[in-house]
């Protein structure tokens, strides 16, 4: 019997040094600064199923999409009922609103959600069967100017992250009106085409010329570019939008360019459309991506009212970070390792630990029985601050050394004292060790021009701390 993992999905690991992009800290960093950037833009985070009904996705992106006629997971329950895993967020986030009361409706709403999605994809760089998406969605807002709200959350969050090097691609799709004529445009261009187009080609001629323009195939992409621009068949209110979009950018000094052969991957977009790439993934180089959905929620059986949104792929974003080498500060071991040499001792150490996990100081204690020096290298190896070997005869006297690993110094404490020993240290930080990590951030080109402010920095806190510390410790040794 097989048990491995399945083609196509991949597991995270706390440390993983053959492949950094699957290590949980990297992930759990990013997943903050994800957090605190849409916080900071007023989104709410919702939550959904993983799976919903096929007919959810079938209905909001399109039978003849490839997520849908190709990609999709789909299967019928035990119930009988035809279900899909999630490939994309957008839709279970307007069934989730669509769902909620006339009083949550009535509000403009603005969340966010991250999560794992499921495509039926052939495995390769860059693309998973399993992968993780975070985006925002807007609802309840037709202005240009949300548009340009939501490209530049995203590109907040890129510039707080390190990111460099990225380009927004831009078009419109314009009105479902501006939309028809256009396709009507496309019939007439490709049609002399046909013995030349891939075979999905000529299939989307039929079913939506549109998605001919996204093509990968080779001889495509050189039909494609004597198509005609959709930008040459936008009305009146759509060229107006869309300037709107393109002034804003330009006084935020975001850059773009237009590219008229964007059309995004989704049939329910219109108007203005977007997507972020970079020259570091291969063909696979698009890191985020979304546009306007105005009639997608009405579709959907929900009120009739437009929407704004984007999705970001996870893996792709944290694979850009390593491919340009930026620098997260790595996890923090714990504040301090207790090895007990005794079974009074192990419980005696087993009370001081509970007692500093209470008070939110990462503490671990050493369950095992290994030799003392193999027990030491593992406290060494997990990045622990600080240990105390704990014996039977210290417990009868109720002290303890602790020894401060990167120093070698030890401490006599009082077993009582120990905790708001530790609370002062987890509050004002070891500075060698803090000296440590930015001396690390300096390397990184984002921060090569405040690495010497940040030094200076650390010089005076080092000295404010070591004299709260040696006022500390004399007050610990006149109570003792």
């Amino acid at each position: 019997m097989d048990y491995d993992i399945l083609p196509g999905v991949f597991d995270i690991l706390p440390e993983n040094k053959k492949e950094g992009w699957r290590s949980s800290a990297l992930w759990q960093k990013l997943e903050e600064l994800i957090r605190t950037t849409c916080q900071a833009f007023g989104y709410e985070e919702i939550r959904t199923p993983i799976f919903e009904r096929s007919e959810l996705f079938l209905r909001s992106s399109g039978e003849t999409t490839d997520i849908v006629s190709k990609e999709l997971y789909r299967f019928v329950d035990k119930g009988e009922r035809d279900v899909a895993l999630r490939p994309e967020g957008t839709a279970p986030a307007l069934r989730l609103f669509k769902d909620q009361d006339q009083e949550w409706q009535k509000h403009h709403r603005k969340l966010f959600y991250m999560g794992p999605m499921f495509r039926y994809d052939r495995p390769q760089a860059g693309r998973y069967r399993q992968f993780h998406q975070f985006g925002v969605e807007v609802l309840g807002a037709s202005d240009p100017e949300v548009d340009v709200e939501v490209i530049d959350l995203l590109f907040t969050l890129f510039s707080r992250i390190g990111l460099k090097g990225l380009k927004l691609e831009l078009n419109s799709l314009g009105t479902l009106a501006s939309r028809e004529n256009y396709l009507k445009g496309l019939v007439e261009y490709y049609t002399p085409f046909l013995k030349r187009l891939s075979l999905d080609s000529v299939r989307r001629l039929e079913t939506n010329p549109l998605r001919i323009l996204d093509s990968k195939d080779p001889h495509d992409k050189e039909i494609n570019k004597g198509a005609p621009s959709i930008l040459e068949y936008l009305d009146e209110p759509s060229k107006a939008h869309f300037e709107k979009v393109k002034e804003w950018l330009t006084k935020l000094n975001i850059p773009f360019v237009i590219n008229p052969n964007l059309v995004r991957g989704l049939d329910y977009y219109n108007q203005t459309v977007f997507e972020v790439v970079t020259d570091q993934l291969g063909s696979q180089n698009s890191v985020g991506g979304g546009g306007r959905f105005d009639s997608l929620l009405k579709m959907l059986g929900g009120p009739d009212l437009p929407g704004f949104g984007f999705a970001a792929g996870l893996e792709r974003v944290i694979q850009t970070i390593l491919k340009q080498e930026i620098f997260f500060l790595p996890p923090k071991g714990p504040e301090l390792v207790v090895i007990p040499l005794g079974e009074k001792s192990l419980e005696t150490g087993y009370q001081l630990v509970r007692t500093l996990r209470q008070a939110n100081i990462a503490s671990v204690i050493d369950f095992s029985k290994k030799k003392l020096s193999k027990r030491l290298q593992e406290a060494h190896d997990i990045g622990a601050e600080r240990v105390i070997i704990l014996g039977d005869e210290e417990c009868e006297k109720g002290e303890a050394k602790i020894k401060i690993m990167e120093s070698g110094k030890e401490l006599l404490l009082p077993l009582s004292e120990i905790p708001s020993y530790l609370s002062l240290e987890t509050k004002l930080p070891s500075l060698s060790q803090e000296s440590k990590r930015l001396s690390e951030l300096s390397k990184t080109k984002s921060l090569q021009e405040t690495s010497s402010d940040l030094a200076n920095l650390s010089k005076k806190f080092d000295t404010i701390h070591q004299n709260l510390k040696n006022l500390s410790v004399q007050s610990m040794d006149t109570n003792a």
